[in-house]
C-alpha cells in the first residue's frame, strides 16, 4: 500500500431515488472531502469489478438498488472474495447486505423489530392488523411494496416475499453510525413524508435500542443506518438495518455535524486499510 492510499468509489451518479432528486450530491461532497486524505477514482457500480484490483480497497457508496444489477452485483462480491479485495462496507455484514431475511431472524429471537413472517403457516404470529405490508425479499426503495388485507395473505405466492403488518406509527427516526459510534440522527415528522427529513436529538434509550442493532451486525467497520418507527405507545421498531450502501441524508445536517461525520469516516477508512478486513 502506497503512503497515500487510494479508493475506489463506487457510485451511480444518474441514479434518481424518490423524494432525494439531488441523490448524487452527497458522493460529490464526500469523495471530493476524502480526496484530501487519499488517492479517490468515482466509479458506477457496473465498472467496479473490472477496476477492482487498481486500488487499495472499494468504497461502496451510493449505487442505487442493486436489484436492478444483481447479477454484476454478485459477480463483484465472487470476485472481491475470491481476490481478498477490501470492500468497504466489508462483506460480510448480516442485514440488508445478505438481502432481508435477517428481519425474519431478528423477530424470531424477540428483538424489537415489525413482526416478520415469510410462510404460509407463520401468518398466525403476525398481530391482528387492518392492513399488511409485502414486500419482496430483495427489494430495496420501496421497490414491490404493497399493502393486502388480511384476507389477502392466504393467496399470496409464498417463498420471495415477506409479510409484516402495517404498523400505525407516529413517526420514523434514522440513527447514523460509522463503526460503532453514533454520529447523528434524523427524522420525519410527517409518515407520510418519509425523506422530509429534520434533526433528531436522540434520547439515551433511543441510543440503546439502535446501538442493539449495530451490536448484532458485528461488522467492525462500515457506515449503517438504522431505520425505526415510534409506535403510538412510544416505543421504537427497527423498520430496515441498512449496511450495504445507506444514503446519509447529510445535506439535512449542519455543517459541524457534517465534518464530524468525514473525519469519522476518514479515521474508518484508514483503520479499516490498516487491519486488512
Amino acid at each position: 500500500m502506497s503512503a497515500r492510499p487510494s479508493l475506489l468509489y463506487v457510485s451511480d451518479l444518474g441514479y434518481r431515488a424518490a423524494g432525494r432528486p439531488r441523490y448524487c450530491d452527497e458522493d460529490v461532497f464526500l469523495s471530493s472531502r476524502l480526496r484530501a486524505d487519499f488517492d479517490i477514482a468515482v466509479c458506477h457500480p457496473l465498472d467496479a469489478a473490472a477496476l477492482l484490483d487498481r486500488f487499495d480497497a472499494a468504497v461502496v457508496r451510493n449505487t442505487g438498488p442493486v436489484l436492478h444489477y444483481q447479477d454484476e452485483y454478485d459477480a463483484f462480491r465472487a470476485q472481491a472474495l475470491a481476490q481478498g479485495a477490501r470492500v468497504y462496507n466489508p462483506l460480510d455484514g448480516r442485514a440488508d447486505m445478505a438481502g432481508k431475511r435477517y428481519l425474519l431472524d431478528l423477530t424470531a429471537s424477540g428483538h424489537p423489530v415489525i413482526p416478520t413472517v415469510d410462510r404460509l403457516h407463520d401468518l398466525g404470529l403476525l398481530p391482528a392488523a387492518e392492513q399488511y405490508a409485502v414486500k419482496p425479499k430483495a427489494g430495496a426503495d420501496s421497490i414491490g411494496l404493497r399493502f393486502v388485507s388480511r384476507d389477502a395473505l392466504e393467496g399470496l405466492a409464498y417463498g420471495d416475499v415477506l409479510v409484516q403488518p402495517r404498523v400505525d406509527f407516529r413517526y420514523e427516526v434514522s440513527f447514523y453510525f460509522v463503526d460503532d459510534a453514533f454520529q447523528y440522527a434524523l427524522y420525519a415528522p410527517d409518515p407520510e413524508r418519509r425523506w422530509a427529513l429534520e434533526p433528531y436529538t436522540p434520547t439515551e434509550a433511543d441510543l440503546v435500542f439502535a446501538r442493539t442493532f449495530v451490536d448484532w451486525n458485528t461488522l467492525d467497520h462500515g457506515i449503517q443506518r438504522v431505520d425505526a418507527c415510534r409506535t403510538r405507545d412510544g416505543g421504537l421498531l427497527l423498520v430496515e438495518l441498512e449496511d450495504l450502501n445507506p444514503y446519509l441524508s447529510l445535506d439535512l445536517v449542519d455543517d459541524r455535524t457534517r465534518d464530524t461525520f468525514v473525519t469519522a469516516l476518514t479515521d474508518s477508512l484508514r483503520r479499516f486499510l490498516a487491519t486488512g478486513h
